[in-house]
């Protein structure tokens, strides 16, 4: 089963997405922004998928969290999220995938499960090399 670092900034959809995965099976950690997940993934091997959002505070925003984990993390697979629309592809890594806000947690399990060990789509679900 996935490990799943969850990056949010908002408490309350981070404990709602932790609850849900967890009921679900995962392994769930949790960082309230970028520089807290980067040290996650440095310390933990374990960790199979992130699913950020876009917005929030620290030195990097959930964009660039995303670019820079794929590059170092190529088996991860990275899951994207905002309520302000879908970034441009071009700013996301190559075979991650985006949920818009709201979401139902259902979709995110669907993401999770849809994509093989190297953060690629094979649901059909929006994906940045789309």
């Amino acid at each position: 089963m996935d490990t799943v670092l969850i990056v949010e900034d908002e408490p309350l959809i981070a404990w709602s997405v932790e609850d849900d995965l967890a009921d679900a099976g995962y392994t769930v950690v949790v960082a309230s922004n970028a520089d807290e997940a980067l040290k996650l993934l440095e310390s933990r091997g374990d960790i199979t998928t992130v699913f950020t959002d876009v917005d929030m505070p620290g030195s990097l925003d959930g964009l660039k969290l995303s670019a820079y984990a794929s590059r170092r993390w190529p088996h991860l697979k990275i899951i994207i999220t905002t309520g302000k629309g879908p970034p441009d592809p071009i700013h996301m890594p190559k075979g991650s995938t985006f949920l818009s806000k709201p979401y139902h947690l259902a979709q995110l399990r669907n993401a999770i499960v849809g994509m093989d060990g190297q953060g690629r789509s094979t649901s059909g679900l929006p994906s940045a090399n789309l």
